[in-house]
């Protein structure tokens, strides 16, 4: 992960200068919700931004609609990707909050064209819990959506 990590208040971020045309970027794609670019710390050939334009933080606060768009846009891009720089693997990759790892507080999402020995790695402690423990999560989880 890179060390920057952008706090600006809204408007003032980097993304957002970035979708107003204040600053440079290598633009691949723009619609009316999204903008997407390539990322100056490029892992491999061909690593994308997808943004929305609107200034939203995280996921939690991005409408349903940017939310589809994003993805919509990130399918798009991750097929130019392939066809153009014929990876054998993609990672699509999006963080949220000082814990989850996000740098620039600005919702985007990564498209990562992968290939062996890239220096990526995805890797976490699994825990395995037991198939009632499991149960009991979803539970919980599908009371919490039932309740909005």
């Amino acid at each position: 992960m890179p060390m920057f990590v952008d706090t600006s208040p809204p408007g003032q971020c980097i993304f957002c200068r970035l979708v107003a045309g204040d600053i440079p970027a290598a633009r691949v794609h723009e619609d009316e919700l999204t903008i997407a670019f390539m990322d100056i710390g490029q892992v491999n050939p061909g690593h994308v931004l997808v943004a929305t334009r609107r200034h939203a933080a995280t996921f939690f606060d991005i409408t349903p609609e940017e939310a589809a768009a994003v993805a919509q846009t990130a399918q798009e891009v991750a097929r130019a990707v392939r066809d153009t720089f014929d990876p054998p693997g993609l990672t699509l990759f999006q963080a949220n909050g000082r814990e989850g790892d996000q740098t620039v507080f600005h919702f985007h999402m990564h498209v990562v064209p992968r290939h062996a020995n890239d220096g990526i790695a995805l890797t976490w402690p699994r825990k395995e819990p037991a198939a009632d423990v499991l149960q009991g999560y979803a539970q919980r989880l599908r009371a919490a959506m039932s309740a909005t």
